[in-house]
């Protein structure tokens, strides 16, 4: 049974910096397309970015283009999200997740981890 796991959630200032993790067990990073989600309160659950599972193409919302990165560790079979230069607006549990195939539905993605909370202050 997969198990995902997200860690590196916290309080920071607009303009900094966290790296969210996502340890994998029960299934191979490498083997699906690995995303992040984000939901803020009385919002929906939205797409942040994924990574392809063979040729590693990563896909962003246009809101964190150029500011976040998604990677992962193979050896590791962890899953990363760099967040750079970050705004209030990014406040949100963050959410990992695995799927068959890369797309940016929440439906499509089959396993979850239980989120990691982001709060950016002004």
């Amino acid at each position: 049974q997969a198990h995902l796991v997200e860690s590196g959630g916290g309080l920071v200032q607009a303009g900094g910096s966290l790296r969210l993790s996502c340890a994998a067990s029960g299934l191979t990073v490498s083997s699906y397309a690995m995303a992040w989600f984000r939901q803020a309160p009385g919002k929906e659950r939205a797409f942040v970015a994924s990574i392809h599972w063979v040729f590693e193409d990563t896909d962003y919302a246009d809101s964190v283009k150029g500011r976040f990165a998604i990677s992962r560790d193979n050896a590791k079979n962890t899953l990363y999200l760099q967040m750079n230069s970050l705004k209030p607006d990014d406040t949100a549990v963050y959410y990992c997740a695995a799927g068959r195939r890369p797309s940016t539905i929440p439906s499509d993605f089959g396993s979850w981890g239980q989120g990691t909370q982001v709060t950016v202050s002004s």
